[in-house]
């Protein structure tokens, strides 16, 4: 019976491998464990801070940092006053830090944005996300890219 729910948890482990699809660029980590970001949707939150980063590869004794379209744990510094130092999950959508696409070009944003999400299937909280957000965005979270004005 031990034996039959043990591989129940260890398929239910590996299920996230089908949720999150590889990046087709070639992605530099760009934002460091702290980093402070422009919440882009209009959840409520404006500027939120970069706590961890969700099933990111790693090194013992390395701190974790984040690149594009990874999914993080981030908490609201300013916005409305119920969110305010809150936790919640949220993908980055944007990135200053420079990274390369598979046909040659590099890629850098104005900014460091985050959108945040509601839950852990990957629906975002807002309705709408101000600025674009990056190609691999849509690859990866195409519910977030849904509600994007602009995917670059």
């Amino acid at each position: 019976m031990q034996a039959a729910e043990q591989n129940d948890s260890f398929c239910s482990h590996w299920k996230w491998r089908e949720e999150m699809k590889a990046v087709s660029a070639r992605t530099t980590r760009g934002l460091n464990l702290g980093a402070r970001m422009i919440a882009s949707d209009n959840s409520g939150a404006k500027i939120v801070k970069l706590v961890s980063v969700k099933r990111g590869k790693g090194k013992k004794s390395r701190q974790g940092c984040a690149k594009i379209a990874d999914w993080v744990k981030v908490s609201i510094k300013k916005g409305i006053p119920d969110m305010k130092g809150k936790v919640f999950d949220g993908v980055i959508i944007r990135q200053k830090k420079s990274y390369r696409r598979l046909n040659g070009e590099r890629i850098a944003f104005e900014d460091n944005a985050v959108a945040i999400l509601k839950d852990e299937k990957g629906n975002p909280k807002g309705t709408q996300i101000k600025g674009p957000i990056a190609r691999e965005v849509l690859e990866r979270w195409p519910a977030v890219a849904k509600i994007a004005s602009i995917v670059y």
